[in-house]
């Protein structure tokens, strides 16, 4: 597919972002980049690009278990350590021996193909934070204060809605579930977004993430 895909200056500038990045950015990180460059690009277009690219084997998609996918300019191969709180994904050092002593077990019958190693922790600035509020009695979450008070009662109905269904949904399914309007579903998804309560793996379409699951439980 490479050798037949067509470069236009769109997928010229989403490439170019992306290398700039220097992280592993989502789909949503890379298009606040990309518009400033292309201000009439929508969100679709870019998810629709970085899936293509991928497919082409320009960039690499990482698919962390249980979050939103992120992208890598670094096409050699390596392994990733992601935070459990903010979700920030790092590249991580391992040897050659490591990695063999991992794949040399029995495969149960399996053809072994690849290899993807998941290391998770606590990233640096959420470590540092995590301990100063440990000091003062609090409770953190994603680099910020959690308490039960950050929730409004739209907001733990959107997050029920969410919890209560295998795969993402769109506004119409949480408003049939919970009997708000839209305009007030599309608020409350906004802000549930940068709290990190909700993710959007696909466009207008919705799910709870683990530390939605975490404070809705409390």
């Amino acid at each position: 597919m490479t050798a037949t895909l067509r470069m236009t200056h769109q997928r010229e500038i989403i490439l170019q972002e992306l290398s700039r990045c220097g992280t592993h950015p989502t789909a949503d990180d890379l298009y606040e980049h990309v518009r400033k460059q292309l201000p009439r690009i929508s969100l679709a277009t870019v998810y629709r690009n970085l899936e293509i690219l991928s497919e082409a084997g320009l960039i690499k998609k990482l698919e962390v278990s249980g979050r939103r996918k992120r992208f890598d300019w670094d096409l050699a191969e390596h392994n990733h350590i992601s935070c459990m709180k903010c979700q920030r994904v790092d590249n991580i050092d391992t040897t050659a021996a490591q990695v063999d002593t991992l794949s040399s077990g029995r495969h149960k019958g399996y053809t072994l193909t690849g290899l993807r190693i998941e290391f998770i922790g606590l990233c640096p600035t959420c470590r540092l934070h995590s301990e100063e509020h440990k000091e003062k009695g609090e409770q953190t979450m994603g680099c910020r204060k959690s308490t039960t008070s950050t929730l409004g009662d739209q907001q733990r109905q959107v997050l029920e809605a969410l919890a209560q269904t295998a795969t993402p949904c769109g506004s119409k399914d949480i408003a049939a579930a919970t009997g708000l309007e839209s305009k007030q579903i599309s608020c409350q998804i906004t802000a549930l977004k940068k709290k990190g309560y909700v993710e959007s793996p696909a466009r207008c379409r919705y799910e709870i993430t683990e530390q939605g699951k975490q404070i809705l439980s409390q």
